[in-house]
């Protein structure tokens, strides 16, 4: 609707010799004034030299003449909005190719097919996934999700490295436990991977081989062993997240196949890199960057910067049409250096659009949770989902816009009544579920053939509007690839719902008005259920 109206202003502007500069179209904050507005008149103020108003009033008369019955009211307001009401006709027809196209309404074919990949969470294997691991993985699905009802062909890919100091100091960290289960009095170092979960590796390991390892703590076997069991639960708590990946890359194939000295190899080749106390530097000024940067420390161990580089050059290679990257705000630094590499190597970094979400913090009866990851003294996502669901973890990562810190609230999480935002839309849900099986039961069923003119209470319009707004939702976020929109969509529309159920009934003694009413809630659960399909989230029949 809003692109419909959107469309007449623009080709009024052409009829008239206006110049089309940028201006809104959008649900007015005060229902009364129309059902639409448009600042278009003010945009173009200054550059006609004329008042608002008359703009609005040479607009408002142009569309009339050419428009078919599509607007029942077009007005201006004080000091130049154009105030558009449409016809009710035109809602009660579009409300019907809500059924046609049913669990399809809201998905079109903008991407065209073009092929996306998308990349995130890419936690090395060295502990159990953490809340902002779980941020970034419920975020970066969203997005997968959004492109794909956008039309894109998308791959959901995960990035680690199972080798480096990191790994080396996982194993040295499990056999140190493991001497400790074969009765070995050691004291554990501080800058070892702490926790329990190194503790049950090393059990595990012990009970397989025994003492027979004592003395050997390079043995292949704690730092695999520990990399198998700890992916392992990696995969199994992004699948109890609703989430599976479609591609998993490992950044030593990145060694292996050449792709990381082949960076440097063309660097060099252009002057970029330098030597400088043992260590090798990329030149970040000559290319803009406030700073050079090491890519190579003196003792030759890689920053993890430069196998960044390979392996974006390597995706692109891979002909992805859009690279989408989901990162936390630790990347925030890093990742400018790696697109200025790219550029420099003559690579297409438009392609690449780089997300970043920041932290989480979590609040128990309005205290923060104070969480040490070196400790392991942190709530794991594992935890969070067990202690309020996925559907919770899910809803709560992505209500607020991911560039704004996450305050997690417990209590709120644990609250089972409509006061949580996520149960409050799976109420709508499942209220509308409930009412179509009791009307079923007395043989009533939506009837596309009902005629819906009946449908002129103001709720009764704002509902339809709304619901018709969904695809407009749904192809702004793949611009936009921010999830919580279709939050803020879907919690707007369950208030207008559960407003609706609370001063009418659906099921009365009026047949006809029954019968469309029967149209417009099952047209409601129909973009309810998209929508929390579309999160990643279930859409209960029964609560």
């Amino acid at each position: 609707m809003i692109e419909k109206v959107s469309s007449f202003i623009t080709e009024s502007l052409t009829r008239l010799g206006y110049k089309i500069t940028p201006f809104s179209v959008q649900s007015p904050n005060r229902p009364e004034l129309g059902d639409i507005a448009s600042n278009v008149a003010l945009t173009l103020a200054k550059e006609l030299k004329m008042s608002p108003m008359v703009i609005a009033e040479t607009i408002i008369a142009d569309i009339q003449d050419t428009d078919e019955n599509f607007f029942s009211e077009i007005h201006a307001a004080n000091p130049g909005f154009i105030n558009f009401r449409i016809n009710p006709d035109y809602y009660y027809s579009q409300l019907k190719s809500i059924f046609t196209e049913s669990d399809s309404w809201g998905k079109n074919d903008s991407g065209n097919g073009k092929r996306a990949l998308v990349e995130f969470v890419s936690a090395n294997p060295t502990g159990p996934l953490t809340v902002g691991h779980g941020r970034g993985a419920v975020l970066g699905d969203c997005v997968s999700s959004i492109l794909d009802w956008n039309g894109f062909d998308v791959q959901r890919e995960y990035y680690f490295n199972n080798a480096g100091r990191q790994m080396k100091m996982l194993g040295l960290s499990v056999y140190n436990r493991y001497l400790q289960i074969c009765g070995q009095e050691i004291d554990f170092p501080e800058d070892y991977y702490q926790g329990d979960y190194i503790k049950d590796i090393a059990a595990t390991i012990s009970e397989e081989i025994g003492s027979a390892n004592i003395g050997q703590p390079e043995a292949s076997i704690f730092r695999d062993s520990a990399e198998k069991l700890i992916f392992d639960d990696i995969k199994k708590t992004l699948k109890d997240i609703h989430l599976v990946f479609d591609s998993f890359f490992n950044e030593k194939e990145l060694y292996d196949n050449g792709s990381i000295q082949k960076i440097l190899d063309d660097l060099k080749a252009l002057d970029l890199i330098y030597s400088k106390d043992n260590a090798t530097w990329f030149k970040g000024t000559t290319v803009g960057r406030e700073a050079d940067k090491v890519l190579v420390k003196s003792t030759g161990e890689p920053t993890y910067r430069l196998p960044d580089m390979a392996y974006h050059r390597e995706k692109i290679e891979r002909g992805y049409d859009k690279i989408v990257d989901v990162f936390g705000a630790d990347h925030a630094d890093a990742y400018p250096d790696v697109l200025a590499v790219l550029d420099a190597l003559d690579n297409d970094t438009t392609k690449i659009e780089v997300l970043i979400h920041q932290f989480v913090t979590i609040y128990q009866d309005g205290e923060q949770v104070k969480m040490s990851t070196r400790k392991a003294n942190f709530i794991s996502l594992d935890q969070l989902i067990e202690d309020v669901g996925a559907d919770v973890v899910r809803y709560f990562f992505i209500m607020r816009g991911m560039n704004t810190h996450l305050n997690f609230d417990l209590n709120l999480a644990r609250d089972h009544s409509d006061m949580n935002p996520v149960f409050y839309l799976q109420y709508a849900h499942a209220r509308v579920c409930s009412i179509m099986a009791r009307a079923k039961a007395i043989e009533i069923e939506p009837d596309l053939e009902t005629s819906l003119d009946i449908l002129t209470k103001d709720i009764e319009l704002r509902l339809i509007r709304k619901l018709l707004d969904f695809p407009v939702i749904v192809r702004k976020s793949a611009i936009s690839l921010e999830p919580q929109s279709i939050a803020t969509y879907l919690q707007e529309t369950a208030s207008i719902f559960h407003k609706f159920y609370a001063h009418e009934r659906v099921i009365s003694d009026d047949a006809e008005l029954t019968a469309a009413r029967m149209v417009l809630i099952a047209a409601f659960r129909i973009v309810i259920f998209n929508g929390l399909t579309l999160l990643g989230l279930s859409a209960p029949e029964k609560m």
